[in-house]
């Protein structure tokens, strides 16, 4: 019984060390990133690039506090938008034969939230009870802090986090899309303060075999822009 007791008593030791561990992380990378100082912008509005298979496809994303996204990427001069306006999700994408606006999924609302900077995935996992810290691993020759997310069935996100910097250096997302297993593997660098705001200004995904690369050329913050540019039907 004695022995039963020390046990546990490490345990529950164990547990309250790891959980300290990790608010200190996420407090650290929260000052690291100036995440207070973007929740007291209004809107944001970033411009850049996506390069993928020898092509370069310009990109513009509007964000307005809390919520609201939207997303236009060119492509051989069609325009492929996703944006949420608070309440619903629509897409409208040309490549495959419409230019209707569709209704997003619950799935691709939650992905496309990912890129918005008022919801911070890390601060929402941490409040949501679903993140933990699985120990370290070196990241470009430097140690990093491995954070582990189980976002939803079927997803689970590992993000890196420098432990000199406290920025994201590495992610990786599995989920499934269609039905089919995917892992999406990120590297952001290039990290520059603009406005207040700290941006990895250069993004290097891999997916499915496939190489992308984004790029932002400009940040713009508290710019105006109305409820209807998120709107789409």
């Amino acid at each position: 019984m004695k022995k039963l007791t020390i046990i546990l008593t490490g345990l529950i030791l164990v547990s309250f060390l790891s959980a300290q561990s990790l608010d200190d992380i996420v407090g650290k990378y929260t000052a690291a990133n100036k995440l207070d100082k973007i929740s007291g912008f209004k809107t944001l509005k970033i411009t850049g690039k996506m390069s993928m298979m020898g092509m370069e496809m310009p990109i513009v994303l509007w964000m307005k506090n809390p919520d609201k996204i939207k997303t236009v990427t060119s492509i051989q001069g069609q325009e492929i938008i996703q944006s949420f306006d608070g309440e619903k999700g629509y897409m409208v994408n040309p490549m495959s034969g419409s230019s209707t606006p569709v209704e997003m999924t619950p799935e691709q609302i939650n992905q496309a939230q990912r890129s918005n900077m008022f919801k911070n995935e890390i601060l929402n996992y941490l409040k949501e009870g679903k993140l933990v810290l699985e120990g370290e691993e070196t990241i470009n020759g430097n140690p990093a802090y491995k954070l582990k997310a189980t976002i939803e069935e079927g997803t689970v996100s590992n993000i890196f986090i420098d432990k000199s910097t406290f920025l994201i250096v590495k992610s990786i997302i599995n989920t499934t899309q269609e039905g089919m297993p995917i892992t999406v593997e990120s590297y952001p660098s290039e990290y520059t303060e603009t406005n207040g705001i700290l941006l990895p200004m250069k993004t290097t995904t891999s997916a499915s075999g496939m190489e992308f690369i984004m790029t932002f050329t400009q940040v713009e913050v508290d710019i105006p822009i109305e409820d209807s540019v998120f709107t789409l039907k």
